[in-house]
Formats: structure tokens, sequence, C-alpha cells
């Protein structure tokens, strides 16, 4: 793979952990979260559960497994999951997610991996999160290496190339699964389409064909559906400042602000969905001659499936129909969900700066674009 030192990126090894497992407990933030996470247990059992871990797998199973779930039990109204026959135990996978919660979208793919007899995966988090002392170890030690965002053309070029052969090397040489974002950052408008640049960055490390290297990374598109959108009042505020400025600045902390705000907001009911390895299609991708052509028609096979598998409920048809002024999917909702919906929008608008209406009408968009989409998917495929 080049020859890359994947030491500033990698999670921790295994015989790494116990020594990162011993300096997170000495930390006073890991008492603050056991606190939160699971009231009722005491100092003593906290540490008890540490001395277990002696490799990442420990610590996912001793304390991420259950506090993944717990957050579920506390903040949804109930995870559902479909498409694990389409992935086989022994085999590592590249899951090409959308990306709707910094945290969880990732957390609950490997709290389903394990209740259905599958390894977790490594997982990408960017640099602007890992920043140091306790969150970065406990990033690491729940198998997440690192994306280095900043830099000069030429940086962004060679953390590309390392970036593409670490993950390359995950899954083809260790045997791991990786799970990636689609895109940069997490979708604010509800639409999720996969960047062009994701797939020219997982190319650069191949040594064969573009359909090869394709191949050979074993790519799974992977839908998370959340009934209520995770921060989509934060979304909405980002996305009407943006439009009002040219360029929007995140605040200091404001991506911490997003997760724990994903972790406690109502999320209502959520769906994963894994979809089919991208094998034969990758194949046919020989066949066209141009490489921009190639990468645009990948997008369109990862989408496809993405938006396939994508479950819509009964809200987003509300906001569908509100959009387009129309009643067309009312078959899918009731008009108690559809007044309750209304109420529930115009409750988190009165807290956010700007007009009403500008506000009310993001919502909606966020809401009904993925009705939307699903339905230009079904004309485009057909």
């Amino acid at each position: 793979m080049g020859n890359f030192n994947f030491e500033d990126i990698r999670p921790y090894y295994d015989q790494e952990a116990r020594d990162a497992m011993q300096k997170i407990i000495k930390d006073p933030l890991f008492m603050q979260l056991v606190k939160y996470i699971w009231p009722d247990m005491t100092q003593e059992e906290a540490f008890a559960k540490a001395e277990k871990v002696n490799n990442n797998m420990d610590f996912q199973l001793q304390f991420m497994h259950q506090a993944i779930r717990e957050i579920v039990r506390r903040s949804s109204d109930g995870l559902t999951s479909s498409g694990f026959e389409n992935i086989d135990p022994k085999k590592a996978y590249l899951y090409i997610a959308n990306h709707r919660d910094i945290l969880l979208d990732s957390a609950i793919l490997q709290i389903l991996l394990v209740e259905h007899g599958f390894e977790t995966s490594e997982i990408t988090f960017g640099n602007n999160l890992m920043q140091g002392g306790f969150i970065t170890d406990f990033g690491k030690l729940n198998r997440m290496f690192t994306v280095l965002r900043e830099g000069n053309s030429r940086e962004l070029y060679e953390i590309s190339q390392k970036l593409s052969a670490y993950i390359r090397h995950t899954v083809t040489e260790k045997n791991v699964s990786v799970w990636i974002a689609q895109r940069n950052g997490r979708t604010k408008d509800g639409y999720d389409l996969t960047q062009t640049g994701l797939l020219k960055m997982l190319n650069l490390s191949g040594k064969g064909s573009f359909a090869q290297n394709v191949q050979e990374l074993n790519i799974v598109p992977l839908s998370i559906s959340y009934e209520y959108e995770p921060c989509d009042d934060l979304k909405v505020q980002e996305l009407y400042l943006s439009s009002l400025h040219s360029k929007y600045v995140k605040a200091p902390g404001e991506d911490l602000n997003s997760i724990i705000t994903g972790v406690k907001q109502h999320k209502g009911r959520i769906h994963m969905s894994i979809g089919k390895p991208i094998a034969s299609e990758a194949k046919e991708l020989e066949n066209i001659p141009n490489e921009n052509e190639k990468i645009k028609q990948l997008v369109n096979i990862i989408d496809e499936q993405l938006y396939n598998n994508y479950k819509l409920w009964p809200i987003n048809y509300v906001a569908a129909d509100i959009a387009g002024n129309t009643t067309e999917n009312s078959l899918h909702y009731t008009l108690e969900e559809k007044e309750n919906f209304i109420q529930y929008i115009k409750g988190k608008v009165s807290k956010l700066k700007g007009d009403e209406q500008t506000l009310f009408n993001m919502f909606i968009t966020m809401y009904s674009n993925p009705v939307k989409a699903k339905k230009q998917i079904a004309v485009s495929s057909n």
C-alpha cells in the first residue's frame, strides 16, 4: 500500500487497549459520562468493567454497546434493521453510508453488527473532533481512525492518498470492515448524495483498473433513517444563516454540542438498512471508456441503493404534501400525524433566529426531500 506511515491516523492496536483504558478512567470526564449513561453505576462497578478491557472489542462490549443501546432506548421509539442477509461475517466491507448524526450513524451500525454475529468495523472520524486527550483516547479505543481535513491543495492530496491507502489496507489486508460517510459533513437538507470526491479518493490507492479497485473494496451502501432528524433545529439554523452569509463559520465547541444534542434529542423510530455488495455492477464499469463517467455511474449505483433502502416515515409524506401543496401522499399518514408534525415544527421554529416562514419552509424541505429523491431514483432507474 505504498510507503505510508499510518501511526498518526490509526485506532489503537489491541495490545494498547489496556493502557488506554487505564488512562481514560483517570480522567474526570469518564465518571461524568458514566453517570449520564448509567446513573445507577457506582465508580467501583465502572472500574471493575474497565479491568475486563484487554482489547478494543472488550471496550466496545463492556462500555460502548450498552451505552449506545441505552441512548437508543432513551431517545427513540425503537430501532429496526434489515439486509444483514446480504453480508458475510467472514468478509470485510466498506460501508458507504448516508450521514445524519455525527456519532449515532456509525455507532448504531456497531451494535447491530454485534447483535447479528459480526465483528465491529473501523470508523472514520474527523480530526476536528479528535482534539487530543480523553475524546481521542475514547475514539481510538472505539476503532476510530482520523480523517485529516486541513491543508493546502498539495497537502490535502497527500492526505487523500494516505486515507485511501489506509482504508484499502484495512479492508483487503486486515480483513476488517470500515464505515465511511458518503460525503464530508452531515446531510443538512435531507438530500443524501454521494460525493464524487469520495470515490476519487478511494481509487487513489488501487493498483488495478477502476472497476477492479472498486470490487476489491467490497462496497456496501448503508441507509439510516431517523423519523425525527437528529439536530434538525441546529441544521435548519445553520442553513438559514448560510443563506444570509456566503460562508457559515462554526462557533467553538459547535461539533461537540451537535454530538450531545444528537444523543439527547428524541428521534422517533430509527431504521438501518444494509444494502447489497456492489460487485457485478462494478465489473460493468469496465465498459465505460471515460473515468469521470465511471465515477458518475458508481455514484448513481450507490445512491440508488441508499434511497431504495431508505425508510420513509409518515412525517416525510406530510412534509412532501405541504411542500407540493397536494394530498397525493395522504394515504401514508393520518390527519392527527399531520397536525402533530406541523405543531412540532412550529415549536422548533419559535426557538430559532430568523424569519419564521422561511425557517418553517426549510424544515419542510428537509423532511420532504427524501420522498422527492426516492421518486427521482425510481424514475431514473426505470
